[in-house]
């Protein structure tokens, strides 16, 4: 059997880490073309300008909100216009799959700088293509990982805490996909199984949000940083990354891509809607009732969904869930790494058993 695992060129994570920043691009060439999202833009790149522009000629680019095709295109022609030789992102998840994207079309090496931890995109190949409207259109695997992956975690803290909680329920799906995929000999993103240090790192993730995420939250709630949160940052983003790209993926993500046809999920992140994608997984697999208990009390205390209103959807029907099931079963997900038949019959009865699960535990029911 072959199995294959995939990382980041490099991985920088610390407090102040930004001040390496410079350093780091001038290995990797000297026109530097940097993508930010709105708040990057006007409030990170300012007072690293100069830094960055003794390592080379910088051109700053806003990014459009949605990683689409068209935002794709028209970034890789201004890249071809600087004559760059990087591409770097500044902010959250779209804005660096789209960076990643961009530098792949344009043969470049890509440094990502996540503003927020709020999901595992950083370090992986993995670009997700949305339509204009938001809506998930497609995954695309990328045939290179970030050559640098830098996370101040100065910056992270002073982000809304409900980013890294995000980030939190992103990291939570990864132990469980991982785990669904070494028992059906799933595949990793590579296409091929997972590795044993890939299981490992899958499982340390989950362990670290179990163990630190509260006291991290609460880290963010100060806006400062300490160990539990340089922790939970380092599981959000690099244990995750590692974790889902090179153990698979399963049920969970394939639920947060049903759940997008719903428009009452516009309001939520990436990693809540994650995180509701496990609860509801926990019932298409036979998991013991007391990581069931687990799972739930540690969402519940973190602060992520345990029940469909809290994700926007107090009034979907039958008809919306089964909606919702479909698009999750559609071909190529990666659900279908799953251990267990998958119908979208069986995907509505874990939507609706999921819910009623976390009113239960709410005294709805």
């Amino acid at each position: 059997m072959i199995s294959t695992t995939l990382f980041p060129g490099r991985y920088v994570q610390g407090r102040g880490a930004l001040s390496r920043l410079g350093v780091e691009l001038a290995r990797l060439g000297k026109r530097h073309f940097c993508l930010c999202s709105p708040h990057a833009l006007m409030q990170l790149l300012p007072p690293l300008l100069p830094e960055l522009e003794r390592a080379g000629e910088v051109h700053t680019e806003r990014f459009g909100r949605e990683c689409t095709d068209g935002e794709v295109e028209r970034l890789v022609a201004a890249v071809a216009a600087f004559g760059a030789q990087t591409v770097t992102a500044f902010g959250g998840g779209k804005t660096l799959d789209t960076a990643k994207a961009v530098a792949v079309r344009a043969e470049l090496p890509v440094a990502v700088v996540p503003t927020i931890a709020s999901t595992d995109a950083p370090c992986s190949s993995v670009c997700i293509i949305y339509t204009p409207d938001g809506v998930f259109e497609r995954v695309d695997v990328l045939p290179r990982n970030p050559d640098l992956v830098l996370v101040d975690t100065a910056v992270v803290a002073k982000a809304p805490p409900r980013f890294l909680v995000a980030g939190m329920g992103d990291a939570l799906a990864t132990w469980f996909e991982a785990d669904s995929c070494r028992l059906s000999r799933g595949p990793n993103i590579a296409g091929d199984p997972g590795s044993m240090t890939a299981n490992a790192l899958a499982r340390l993730c989950y362990e670290t949000i179990r163990d630190y995420g509260l006291s991290a939250r609460t880290a963010c709630e100060a806006g400062v940083v300490t160990p539990a949160l340089e922790r939970v940052v380092e599981a959000n983003t690099l244990l995750s990354g590692l974790g889902f790209e090179s153990g698979g993926l399963g049920a969970a993500h394939s639920i947060h891509n049903g759940l997008t046809v719903l428009a009452g999920v516009k309001g939520c992140y990436h990693g809540e809607k994650v995180a509701f994608g496990v609860l509801a997984s926990l019932f298409l697999r036979e998991w013991p009732m007391d990581l069931v208990d687990e799972v739930y009390d540690l969402c519940a205390r973190l602060g992520l969904p345990t029940t469909l209103a809290e994700l926007g959807l107090a009034d979907a029907t039958d008809a919306d869930l089964f909606r919702v099931a479909e698009k999750t079963c559609a071909a190529g997900e990666s659900i279908f790494n799953e251990p267990v038949e998958i119908l979208p019959e069986a995907v509505f009865a874990a939507l609706k058993a999921g819910d009623a699960e976390g009113r239960r535990r709410k005294g709805a029911v």
